[in-house]
């Protein structure tokens, strides 16, 4: 039997899909609807204690679309809740009591002073919620105000906060990470440090996502005037993965527990995000975007994957793909592929030609008849083809025998793992010889 219950930092819940801190969690009512619709826990919708937050009444949304007005990206300028804290904390106390078996964190933001944290934590503690998420990643609006990334692309201040939270509260600390940062490794350090007990990622990509060119302002338009706003969605998927894996391959915090957020769409996505070290994964736009009910499909697709693959519960795979992840000069330069083209499938696009001749290697000829063959003395596998095919599986790449000749170099292929610390056009070897 497949189980898929997740236990992340003591916080339990029936399956690793949470909803992340955003407009779905705002309420009891969004809440319980999302519970009854499967969901193994939410982030409520970041709590703050100023009493006078407001929300811009015209659009909060910008969006990216696909050719197909597919949703890729959607920006946002909406601010914390602006609902009374506790009207919150009590809505909190019910959802945890009438669904014990799910997780349920708070999201906070507050000054960056101990006494405003000191003095928030206590209240949501005695709801009864699972855990509390400090919110430092929102790149708009409440980071002007010495809040969010603010506080999240200094790793001291997140430290200090981190440690005073732990010091006041019984509960594990989640630290959220914003992505608006050089390097994700050193404000996680500092969460470690700081003695939390796990962190999330990503917030919010800092974007403009587009410009009206009629009122020459940015959307989402506010009277004429438009602002930064918090960018997610699937388009964010590869940044998160990289900054999840980042973290979970450091030394320096080798076991921290992870919550992945960023783009996650579908259960292959969730599966992704565990692959490389997270331990539950949390989603926001693809339920803004389908609806609860998204969540019955990651949870019946990723039980059946790992049903195919013989994985009995989520620890079986879960970082599985983190000793994988190295850096460049670590790959191995013996490894030797050629494009082949799949005639009986190739529909003849010719957009395999097109981007390689006008912008690769000139590596595939158009013959007569529109049949278009790779050229293997020319072909450096970029795999520039096999992305830009509309069918797919037409184009593959193809792993030369050890033995053979590479036709582009004239050299052996070769069994040994070759990196570019050995490789003979390696600068710094060349310098030592």
């Amino acid at each position: 039997m497949t189980d898929i219950r997740n236990d992340f930092v003591g916080i339990k819940s029936p399956n690793p899909f949470w909803l992340a801190s955003a407009p779905p969690t705002d309420k009891q009512y969004n809440v319980e609807r999302a519970f009854k619709a499967g969901w193994g826990g939410v982030v409520w919708k970041t709590l703050g204690l100023d009493p006078h937050i407001v929300n811009v009444n015209g659009p909060r949304y910008g969006v990216v679309y696909g050719a197909d007005r597919r949703l890729l990206g959607l920006n946002n300028i909406e601010l914390i809740t602006d609902r009374p804290l506790q009207t919150n904390l009590d809505e909190i106390k019910a959802v945890k009591r009438a669904w014990p078996d799910r997780a349920v964190v708070v999201s906070l933001m507050v000054p960056c002073d101990e006494e405003s944290w000191n003095y928030i934590l206590p209240l949501v503690e005695e709801t009864g919620a699972d855990g509390v998420e400090l919110n430092f990643g929102c790149p708009h609006g409440m980071s002007e105000r010495g809040m969010g990334s603010a506080v999240g692309q200094v790793p001291d201040y997140i430290e200090m906060v981190a440690r005073w939270c732990k010091a006041a509260t019984r509960m594990p600390v989640i630290v959220k990470l914003t992505p608006n940062i050089t390097d994700i490794r050193y404000p996680a350090r500092a969460a470690h440090k700081g003695g939390a007990d796990a962190v999330s990622l990503i917030n919010t990509v800092s974007s403009i996502t587009s410009v009206n060119l009629d009122t020459m302002s940015p959307e989402p338009s506010i009277d004429g005037k438009g602002s930064h706003g918090g960018y997610c969605g699937p388009a964010v998927k590869p940044i998160a993965l990289n900054m999840v894996a980042e973290i979970a391959r450091d030394p320096e915090t080798a076991g921290l527990p992870i919550s992945g957020i960023g783009g996650i769409t579908t259960w292959r996505d969730a599966a992704e995000f565990l692959a490389l070290g997270a331990g539950n994964v949390q989603v926001c736009t693809a339920a803004m975007t389908y609806g609860f009910r998204v969540v019955t499909e990651m949870i019946e697709g990723l039980k059946g994957w790992m049903e195919t693959k013989g994985y009995s519960s989520l620890a079986d795979f879960q970082g599985r793909a983190v000793p994988n992840v190295t850096d460049w000069q670590y790959l191995n330069l013996n490894y030797v592929t050629k494009a082949r083209i799949d005639q009986d499938a190739c529909i003849k696009c010719g957009r395999c030609f097109a981007a390689c001749e006008d912008t690769s290697h000139q590596a595939i000829a158009m013959k007569e008849g529109r049949v278009f063959e790779v050229i293997d003395e020319e072909c450096v596998a970029c795999n520039l083809c096999v992305n830009v095919c509309p069918v797919e599986n037409c184009i593959t790449m193809e792993r030369l025998p050890v033995g053979s000749v590479d036709p582009r170099t004239g050299r052996e292929v070769v069994e040994e793992h070759g990196d570019w610390t050995t490789h003979p056009n390696n600068p710094a070897r060349v310098a030592a010889e």
